[in-house]
């Protein structure tokens, strides 16, 4: 049996129709988030970058990190 979809799809856009453009909130927020970003550049900065790249590792492998660091807790804990 051949189906025939001439129905218009019935998804939109985002932009609801309208010329897609970014709102004066979504200026105000990215302006706020590069204002902060230019002040950035230091040692602080790096170490926070850091931790948030471990914590995304960590977070996502949550079950895998939690046996490893038993593994190595109880083969610390046989060497001694």
């Amino acid at each position: 049996m051949i189906s025939n979809y001439d129905t218009p799809s019935r998804w939109s856009t985002a932009s609801f129709g309208e010329a897609a453009d970014t709102s004066p909130m979504e200026l105000s927020i990215l302006g706020d988030h590069m204002a902060r970003c230019s002040h950035a550049p230091g040692r602080l900065f790096t170490w926070q970058c850091t931790a948030e790249a471990i914590h995304r590792a960590v977070a996502s492998r949550f079950f895998t990190t939690l046996t490893l660091a038993t593994a190595v807790v109880a083969f610390g804990s046989l060497i001694w």
